[in-house]
Order: structure tokens, then C-alpha cells, then sequence
């Protein structure tokens, strides 16, 4: 009976935690849709650019499977000395694969490609050079490793597209530096004006809190609601967040499509990461709003 009563008496002061966040927002309708717009606008921010580093690596991991680079072996070179250097290709960090490719193969491979192979014929396999196809572990480090295959004794020439990966590469640098900064920049604008909020709430309702301290009321069953009105206009601003954002990466997919540019870069349906966003946004709304609760009641509602 005694275990019943306490259970029921921790579920009404949980509840009227929660009912007077709620009146706290709406009292101070204003500043609670400021609160939330900032929140929106950093997690969107934070979103985007995020979206386009995740899809920069689906890229990149593309290229990574199919991306290879050719190494051609020195015209003085046998076939047998030719395949002596695999050995030593295969022992070069960020290597993965070697495959030798001879004359004769890279012959019937050039006939294959073209449109009228009858026209080639005639080729004499002597005309090409053995080669070796490589490829890489990690497309950050191709261009180091284009450049140690080139240093090896018996490798006359080395073909690869370094501007390409260089350049996804970069791309995704700078889209990830570019979400932490902004990211961190309006975290702190967050918190600060859902402080803000909170200290209005304080100060509105100073004379209630009075009462409530004369009647023996703790601190913490003072401070709780505003710490749940924090924690609610951080969680409504993730939601708006996630559905906003998945509106904006519908409309850039259907641009792209329209525009041709999805035969070129491939993007990741955003249902296959909506799970994973909507967690990441109710998390960063949820500790915006806490700390900004945190940091207004920790200064006004002082033990």
C-alpha cells in the first residue's frame, strides 16, 4: 500500500513537472519560437552539411571499389621479369590488389573495346607494354601511392586519376569543417537563447517560486520544470528539424534527377538514414535545451 502511494505521488510531480513545462512555453510564446527557430536552423545547418559529407563517402567508398590505376612496365622488360615486380608492387602500403595485365591480354582488351575489332587485327602485340592494374585500400591515399609504384625499378609510367579523387576528397573535408564550425557557432546561439527563455520564465513566475520556497518546496522541485520546458522546445525543434530536412533533401534529389546529375552522383535515399538523422537531431535538440536550462536555473535558482 505504502509502495503504491509513493509510486503515485512520483507520477503526479512528474506530470506536473511536465504540465507546467508546457504552460511555461506558451506563456512566453515569443521567446519559446525563437528558441525553437535557432534550434531548427542549427540542426538543419548541421544536417546538410553532414548529408552531403555522407554522401561524398558513399561516393568516395564507389570509387574505391572500382577506381584503379595503371602501372606500365618498362619496354626492355620479359614478360617473366615483367611479373618479378608484382611481388614488390603488392608490398606497398595502401595496396590492395595487383593484376598483371600482359601484351597479348591488353591487345585482346583494346580490340574488345572497340567498335570494328577486325581493324586491328593485324596488331602486333609488341606494340603495347605489359601493365599491372592497382588497386587501392583508401582513395585519400591514391596519389601517394600512384607516386611509390612510379619509384619502382622496372615501372616506366604510371596513369591515374588523382584530380578526380583529390577532389572528392577535398570536397568532403571542407563540407565536414564547414558543419563543425557553423555547428558550434549555433549550439552556443541555442543554448544562450533558450537561457534566455528560461530566465524569463524565472523572473515571470518569481513570486510563485517565493511561495513555493516559504511552503518547503526543494530547489529541485522548483527547478524541474524549467529543465523540462528546455528539454521540450529542444526535442520540438529536432522533430521540425528532421521533417524539414527531409523535405529539402527530397527537393535537391528531385532537382539533381531533373537535371541529369544523378547519372553522374549517385545519393543515398534519405529512408535509408532517416532513423539514424531523427536520433542525431532529438540528441543535439535534447542537450540544447537541457544545457540551456541547465545554465539559466544553475545562475537565478541558486540552492
Amino acid at each position: 500500500m505504502l509502495r503504491e502511494g509513493i509510486t503515485e505521488m512520483v507520477a503526479n510531480q512528474i506530470w506536473y513537472h511536465i504540465k507546467e513545462g508546457f504552460r511555461s512555453i506558451f506563456t512566453h510564446g515569443l521567446m519559446s519560437f525563437a528558441s525553437v527557430c535557432m534550434i531548427v536552423a542549427c540542426l538543419l545547418i548541421m544536417g546538410s552539411f553532414s548529408l552531403v559529407a555522407v554522401n561524398i563517402n558513399h561516393m568516395l567508398s564507389d570509387l574505391e571499389d572500382e577506381n584503379e590505376f595503371l602501372a606500365y612496365v618498362d619496354d626492355s622488360y620479359t614478360e617473366e621479369e615483367a611479373r618479378s615486380l608484382q611481388t614488390r608492387l603488392e608490398s606497398i602500403p595502401n595496396v590492395s590488389v595487383v593484376t598483371f595485365i600482359s601484351r597479348e591480354e591488353a591487345l585482346q582488351n583494346f580490340r574488345n573495346e572497340q567498335g570494328n575489332a577486325a581493324l586491328f587485327q593485324d596488331l602486333d602485340p609488341s606494340t603495347l607494354r605489359d601493365r599491372y592494374s592497382i588497386h587501392v585500400e583508401e582513395i585519400e591515399g591514391l596519389s601517394d601511392a600512384a607516386a611509390q609504384v612510379e619509384q619502382v625499378e622496372g615501372i616506366a609510367e604510371v596513369r591515374a586519376s588523382l584530380e578526380i579523387a583529390d577532389g572528392f576528397v577535398m570536397l568532403r573535408n571542407v563540407a565536414s569543417a564547414i558543419a563543425i564550425i557553423l555547428v558550434v557557432m549555433l549550439v552556443v546561439i541555442s543554448i544562450f537563447i533558450i537561457a534566455n527563455t528560461i530566465k524569463l520564465a524565472t523572473f515571470t513566475r518569481r513570486e510563485e517560486i517565493a511561495i513555493m520556497k516559504m511552503c518547503g518546496a526543494t530547489n529541485w522541485f522548483i527547478r524541474w520544470p524549467f529543465l523540462v520546458e528546455g528539454v521540450l522546445l529542444g526535442l520540438f525543434g529536432g522533430v521540425l528539424a528532421y521533417l524539414a530536412q527531409w523535405g529539402i533533401y527530397g527537393l535537391i534529389g528531385k532537382a539533381m534527377q531533373e537535371s541529369g546529375i544523378l547519372s553522374i552522383i549517385t545519393m543515398i535515399p534519405y529512408a535509408n538514414m532517416a532513423s539514424t538523422v531523427l536520433l542525431v537531431f532529438l540528441a543535439v535538440g535534447f542537450v540544447i535545451g537541457a544545457g540551456g536550462s541547465a545554465l539559466a536555473i544553475r545562475k537565478f535558482l541558486k540552492v
